[in-house]
């Protein structure tokens, strides 16, 4: 566990060297999200209704942006190869990329989806729901984006595989997150979806940073 919690203190100490990765990727939530009210009008009723998908798809596509340098740095300087050396099994490796990513990407998304839920007119009622689905969801959003940049790690445009591999696997969180925003503006209960979003959760917490292990052992090898 010590070396574990090293290695994700050395994690987040890159992270916040590369501080502007978390940035692009907040300026790149807010600048997404702000354009719908331009397209599609600023209707409090449709806007309303739709805040829920248009909040999960932007924070989507804004948790990819700084997988590209989650194993490629380490990859291009010979750093994941002492990782690999220092006794930490692969699986611990990956999942401490995944807290990190968590904790320096999906953590403040999930802090900026509140007020982004206020400009597009969600009833307040909504929020907590919204919310409440968001914090399993990225964490399995970190894990999953995880397991991709494992797998395309030394592969030719690897850039461009990344989101298509972890696209479809996101799919049914994006799918219980938003339905749990949309059950509570119509008066059902959002724990069904909640529920399975945690299971969702349970699922990738060990399943992914095992087969991101595995990817990473291809990789160096």
């Amino acid at each position: 566990m010590k070396v574990f919690l090293a290695l994700l203190g050395r994690e987040l100490r890159l992270s916040l060297r590369h501080g502007a990765d978390t940035l692009a990727a907040l300026l790149f939530f807010f600048l997404a999200v702000s354009l719908f009210p331009l397209a599609i009008g600023p209707g409090p009723e449709m806007l309303g209704r739709i805040a829920p998908g248009i909040i999960w798809v932007c924070a989507l596509l804004a948790a990819l942006l700084p997988l590209d340098r989650l194993f490629g740095a380490d990859f291009e300087d010979g750093s994941l190869d002492l990782l690999l050396l220092s006794g930490q099994p692969a699986a611990a490796i990956a999942l401490a990329k995944a807290v990190a990513h968590w904790l320096t990407t999906g953590l403040p998304l999930l802090a900026g989806a509140a007020p982004l839920a206020v400009m597009l007119r969600r009833p307040p009622e909504a929020i907590p729901a919204l919310l409440g689905g968001l914090l399993p969801g990225t964490m399995t959003l970190s894990l999953l984006g995880t397991l991709g940049a494992a797998i395309v790690l030394g592969a030719r445009r690897g850039g461009v595989l990344l989101p298509l591999l972890v696209l479809p696997l996101a799919t049914p969180v994006l799918i219980f997150g938003a339905a749990a925003a949309d059950t509570v503006a119509g008066g059902l209960s959002a724990r069904p979806h909640l529920l399975l979003l945690a299971a969702v959760l349970a699922a990738a917490l060990p399943l992914c940073p095992l087969a991101a292990g595995a990817g990473l052992r291809a990789a160096v090898e």
